[in-house]
């Protein structure tokens, strides 16, 4: 029933609306709907597609078998509507290897055109309008079967994301933000750049890849919890944070909501140019895959 596929190391089930309703979710008919009323509905979709079965999660394994669900399409021609369902069972605004998913998700159900599609993610935030335009193509790259998102231009800075409480700090004469929270947790973790493109997104930028936390020390309830309460806390808007930091080209943008990145310091504080910035992020089914990164134009 419900599909699991990997990409860049974010898991994420699709299923469509469909299947939800023949398994008891009551489903409205629209997406825009489903987006109204998801309060009605979101938990009792992820506690039946992502939730470990009895006795069957692993140990140290996280609380969900995966990042989240894609609920979609709720047609069979572009534009193609979906819902992007986090496990705590709100709305995101955007994806990007959650949408590089469900456009492998539609490319093996027959659906994708050959020149691309437009995709419609429905959400109920009010810092963004609803839907969110995304327009995805079919790609190869070096042999790389993947998709172009056009993700759009993204923004810097704590008003891009509505944040507040913040310090301003200076990195390589650059502006960037402190949150203490996280600075309390490792003094390391002192400067952080805001980013949305689509969804918010607070970057912290290390000096040295060895202040990054490990997969098992993200997993202790000292570590995780303490950063699911900055993630989640007001009045710093809500922002993603992830299992695992790592090194990047440019600044870390993160895909998904749950997402902390860090950059080495031959990066740390470079932006993208003021243009669009797609990326490709192949995906394998049952397994991971490489991902190559569109150049900026």
């Amino acid at each position: 029933m419900t599909q699991f596929y990997d990409a860049r190391g974010n898991l994420y089930g699709v299923i469509s609306p469909q299947a939800l309703r023949e398994s008891g979710i009551d489903l409205p008919a629209s997406a825009a709907q489903c987006a109204l009323s998801r309060q009605a509905w979101s938990c009792a979709a992820i506690a039946l597609c992502c939730d470990w079965p009895d006795g069957g999660r692993p140990a140290g394994s996280k609380s969900h078998r995966s990042d989240g669900l894609l609920i979609g399409p709720f047609r069979s021609a572009p534009p193609f509507d979906l819902l992007i369902v986090n496990t705590d069972g709100t709305l995101a605004e955007r994806s990007g290897n959650g949408l590089t998913i469900f456009s492998q998700a539609l490319l093996e159900q027959g659906l994708m055109p050959e020149q691309g599609a437009l995709l419609r993610v429905h959400h109920d935030q009010q810092a963004a309008s609803s839907p969110v335009p995304v327009s995805v193509k079919p790609a190869d790259v070096a042999g790389v079967q993947g998709f172009w998102l056009e993700l759009g231009q993204p923004g810097f800075g704590p008003q891009a994301v509505g944040a507040s409480g913040v310090e301003p700090v200076r990195l390589n004469n650059v502006e960037v933000s402190c949150v203490q929270p996280l600075a309390q947790l490792d003094p390391a973790w002192a400067q952080s750049q805001f980013v949305r493109i689509g969804n918010p997104h607070c970057v912290t930028l290390v000096q040295d890849e060895a202040v990054l936390p490990s997969n098992e020390q993200m997993r202790q309830s000292s570590l995780g919890d303490n950063l699911t309460a900055i993630a989640y806390a007001m009045p710093v808007a809500p922002v993603s944070h992830a299992r695992r930091a790592s090194t990047c080209s440019g600044p870390c943008m993160p895909a998904n909501n749950a997402s902390l990145r860090g950059c080495s310091s031959a990066v740390r504080a470079r932006r993208h140019p003021p243009a669009p910035a797609p990326v490709l992020w192949p995906v394998r089914r049952g397994g991971r895959a490489g991902c190559r990164r569109g150049r900026c134009r």
